[in-house]
């Protein structure tokens, strides 16, 4: 059994085939743009897949709702959260152009049609949406204000920031001033390289 379909039984074989392109096609762009270091290409399913798909593991995103993923760099977490929740509309951002290219490359590559990527920052965004997620952009402090006001009004329950972390977060939180819920990976995944990982949610305003 393969480790998406572990922690992710439900997964539909087309998931699992789209998982397995993706890997594919992210090493083949790797080679050409650095968008994952060796060691990381060498377990990309466990350090990459299975990290952006942690947080699936603190939230649902329900049918019709909308998510941003900021900073998202060769589309993670976008494109494996895309893949889980056909039914969520995904918008990748970055302000590296040559990254976005990669990312709505294969994005086409693997016809997603609820993911759109597009080279901006997200302090410059005018679109709301019911969620974000990104895996440690920057410190806490200093990215939410730019996605502070990127929520829309009436989101759902658990609308807010699912920010993927690692280490000791006490102090960065603290820093943040922000009602922060801190959730640790290695509570669902047994693999040694989730023991500090976490998703840090802080909710919509």
């Amino acid at each position: 059994m393969n480790l998406l379909q572990q922690y992710f039984p439900e997964l539909t074989p087309q998931q699992l085939k789209l998982f397995k392109q993706l890997e594919t096609e992210f090493r083949a762009t790797n080679e050409a743009i650095n968008l994952v270091s060796r060691p990381d290409m060498d377990n990309f399913a466990e350090r990459h897949l299975l990290h952006s798909l942690g947080i699936a593991k603190v939230v649902q995103f329900p049918a019709g709702s909308t998510v941003l993923d900021v900073g998202t760099g060769g589309g993670l977490p976008g494109l494996p959260l895309a893949i889980l929740f056909p039914d969520v509309h995904f918008h990748l951002v970055d302000s590296i152009g040559k990254k976005i290219r990669a990312v709505q490359f294969m994005a086409a590559a693997l016809g997603l049609p609820n993911v759109t990527a597009e080279q901006i920052r997200a302090e410059n965004l005018r679109t709301k949406y019911d969620f974000v997620v990104s895996r440690a952009v920057a410190r806490l402090a200093t990215f939410h204000p730019w996605i502070a006001h990127r929520f829309k009004p009436k989101a759902s329950a658990n609308a807010g920031l699912y920010y993927l972390k690692g280490g000791d977060l006490s102090e960065e939180i603290a820093e943040s001033g922000l009602k922060a819920t801190v959730t640790d990976l290695s509570s669902f995944f047994t693999e040694e390289f989730y023991e500090t990982k976490k998703v840090v949610f802080v909710p919509a305003k």
